[in-house]
């Protein structure tokens, strides 16, 4: 059953990926900790893998569409590399415990559907400034991010280009696969190690996600994009509400098992 699972939301992620230039650790974050259970100290290394192999599947057919930006790249991609970097520092550390990390991971992609459902009028304007000052300000933010849960960060790459960057949805999302694999491997290098059980997961998600991404390049050029700017929406709120119920369950159960542990033991 967990196979299937894992087959299933591969194949999502990679879909995901291919139409949206984001999305993969939306669900895959929520799959792995709740679905299956892991631990976020397995489930963040493994999801970075997962993220950075997927990332590069769909860069491929993008670079050669030239739907990649080479200055945008640069201008979030830096930034994020230092934030992935200092995340992942903070995570080995102990300065972020899991559940931490799961409530960053639910607010921020709470304010990321909120940004992606505005009007394309209001920030998406082609037409508008490029606010060059704000990419690495976001490049940063989407670095820790990425080295504190393990999301490649595209949810916030995505509106950051479109709502600042000024890119329509196409570029933004080919640009994004850029700064998605260039963070998660600088996060993933700076975690420094993984879980050898965790790793027995990742076939089944990367072979439905090879799946996933065949379907994605294909519907791609068939799907309207404020359709796409909708559908990511409701995926980010769908994967917050998760992670928050997550929290709130492991918030719960903290208090009874310090109680348990406190019990005297019966006298003989």
């Amino acid at each position: 059953m967990s196979d299937l699972l894992l087959l299933a939301g591969g194949a999502l992620i990679g879909a995901l990926l291919a139409l949206l230039g984001a999305g993969g650790s939306i669900l895959l974050l929520p799959l792995l900790v709740s679905g299956l259970d892991l631990p976020m100290r397995e489930a963040v290394p493994l999801s970075l893998i997962v993220v950075l192999l997927l990332a590069l599947m769909n860069l491929v057919p993008a670079l050669r569409q030239r739907r990649v930006l080479w200055r945008f790249a640069a201008w979030m991609g830096a930034p994020a590399l230092l934030g992935s970097w200092i995340g992942a520092g903070w995570i080995k550390a102990g300065l972020i415990d899991p559940n931490q990390q799961l409530l960053l991971f639910a607010l921020a992609a709470t304010a990321a559907a909120a940004l992606m459902l505005r009007p394309p009028a209001v920030g998406s304007s082609p037409q508008g400034p490029v606010r060059w000052s704000w990419l690495p300000l976001q490049g940063v933010g989407v670095g820790l991010l990425t080295g504190i849960a393990g999301v490649g960060g595209g949810f916030a790459v995505v509106p950051a280009l479109v709502l600042f960057g000024r890119l329509p949805m196409a570029l933004a999302s080919g640009t994004s696969l850029l700064v998605i694999a260039a963070s998660s491997l600088m996060a993933l290098l700076a975690h420094g190690e993984w879980s050898v059980e965790g790793l027995r997961l990742l076939f089944p998600l990367l072979i439905g996600g090879g799946f996933g991404v065949l379907l994605g390049q294909r519907l791609e050029p068939h799907l309207p994009e404020q359709r796409l700017r909708q559908g990511f929406a409701a995926l980010l709120l769908v994967s917050a509400v998760s992670s928050g119920v997550e929290v709130l369950q492991r918030s719960d159960a903290q208090p009874v098992q310090r109680t348990v542990m406190r019990e005297p033991s019966p006298r003989r």
